[in-house]
């Protein structure tokens, strides 16, 4: 997700909405979009797709303006298909707006039977639209942005970054009171940018002037940069996951660089789970930092044992399990002359399901590897995600119903460590309570009665 604003009106900036989306590809594989201002009207063009795939010359050519927002989307609610594709545009005249989302909400059900109740029709069966819609009404009641967030944020329950492009050229940044998902603001030359990772800053040439605060709106227009801070909460809720795999390494996240973080797990790791082994193999490409961390502290070197195709995408993210399972095949392959003999180190950012980890030690075997040990940089994953991250449901995750030593088994490794709760918070370098664990503790910040009752 990612918001471009350039003061001067001349400027054009779909470009670099481009280049920022395609620097967060990793963030979403689906589909792609771009809303901009031509000083007029509301421009977008979206569609099914990689960022390259959906967008060419010409189509950017179209997206005039000094001003536009860009989203790259990965499902959480809502199924894969062009009506779920953002930015969602909605309303007329004055009170018209672009919408881009990265979040999860948990209270989508209610808020959405409340406003079907009430006459609205949707067009899609995302929570982005649900947001836009309570947005719209309460423009239309208070005539203010800053006071329909105010209200918004008094509605939605959840995981919620937002970047808004008006019908008159302005542009709002919006974050959750817990700031559980990410959402950087910088600039360079010629441009204020603010994106979900701050990578998107580091492509376009600017420099990252700060995080925005949970529970802030930050508005670019006419009278330069202004901020709201419309709700304080005691402790934040920033999501471990984001460290562990999800954001690029070269990113920063609320203060912390990720790169730094999975050394450190690697470090901790080593620590945590010694074993002899001859080499370290990292699964690429999340866990080769924490490989490095791992051989820094237990003298073991660290090889490339895996080759991926970098032409497949992320597995973690893809809408179905048939699809991750047949991209794992394709994605890695393991280096026969490199493992053949040895005791390896298989180091992976997390188990979810089983499946892709007992795929790969299976590959090391073959190739001739003599011993397997898997470590992985996250403690074990025991329930789903609500909250931006698409896990599974409690069963299918590996470790909500099997023991260590019962997962060491099913994936058919030597011996099998994971990261400690408190070794990964450790290695974030944040204070215990400013993060979301409830994948691992089945404790959320902002629970419902839905997942109090599908958890416990």
């Amino acid at each position: 997700m990612v918001g471009v604003y350039s003061p001067n009106r001349e400027y054009q900036v779909s470009k670099h909405i481009y280049n920022a989306l395609f620097s967060q590809q990793h963030r979403g594989q689906e589909s792609a979009g771009i809303a901009s201002f031509d000083g007029e009207e509301l421009l977008i063009h979206k569609d099914m797709g990689l960022v390259p795939q959906v967008f060419d010359d010409n189509t950017l050519s179209k997206l005039l303006g000094y001003v536009g927002i860009g989203h790259v989307r990965y499902s959480t609610t809502g199924e894969s298909n062009i009506l779920n594709a953002q930015p969602f545009k909605i309303g007329t005249g004055k009170h018209g707006f672009a919408l881009a989302y990265n979040g999860n909400l948990t209270n989508y059900d209610e808020l959405r039977n409340r406003l079907e109740q009430r006459g609205h029709i949707f067009v899609s069966d995302s929570d982005t639209e649900v947001i836009a819609h309570i947005l719209n009404l309460e423009l239309r009641r208070t005539n203010s942005f800053v006071e329909a967030f105010r209200v918004v944020m008094s509605e939605l329950e959840g995981a919620y970054s937002l970047v808004v492009l008006t019908s008159r050229g302005d542009l709002f940044a919006v974050r959750d009171p817990y700031g559980i998902r990410p959402l950087s603001f910088g600039r360079s030359d010629n441009v204020y940018v603010v994106a979900s990772e701050s990578i998107a800053i580091d492509v376009l040439g600017g420099s990252l002037i700060r995080d925005v605060k949970p529970g802030e709106v930050i508005h670019l227009g006419d009278s330069g940069v202004q901020t709201y801070q419309l709700v304080e909460k005691r402790n934040y809720a920033h999501c471990m996951f984001e460290y562990v795999y999800f954001a690029r390494p070269d990113s920063m996240i609320n203060g912390v660089y990720v790169y730094d973080v999975r050394i450190k797990i690697g470090e901790q790791l080593a620590k945590e789970h010694p074993v002899e082994a001859d080499n370290v193999v990292p699964v690429p490409d999340t866990s080769r930092a924490a490989a490095v961390g791992y051989s820094k502290v237990s003298g073991i070197p660290t090889i490339e044992g895996l080759m991926k195709n970098r032409y497949v995408g992320r597995t973690f993210i893809m809408p179905t399990q048939r699809e991750r399972e047949a991209s794992t095949r394709i994605k890695l392959n393991p280096i026969r002359s490199a493992l053949e003999g040895k005791r390896i180190v298989l180091l992976d950012d997390s188990i979810v399901r089983g499946t892709t980890m007992r795929n790969i030690v299976s590959m090391l075997r073959k190739a001739g590897a003599k011993e397997v040990h898997v470590r992985i940089g996250c403690p074990p994953i025991k329930f789903p995600c609500k909250l931006g991250i698409d896990m599974p449901t409690r069963q299918e995750l590996i470790a909500s119903t099997l023991t260590v030593e019962e997962i060491c088994s099913k994936i058919g490794a030597d011996s099998l460590g994971y990261l400690s709760i408190d070794g990964l918070i450790k290695s974030i370098g944040l204070k215990r309570e400013d993060l979301c664990l409830g994948c691992l503790t089945g404790v959320y910040p902002v629970p419902t009665q839905e997942t109090l009752e599908e958890y416990f």
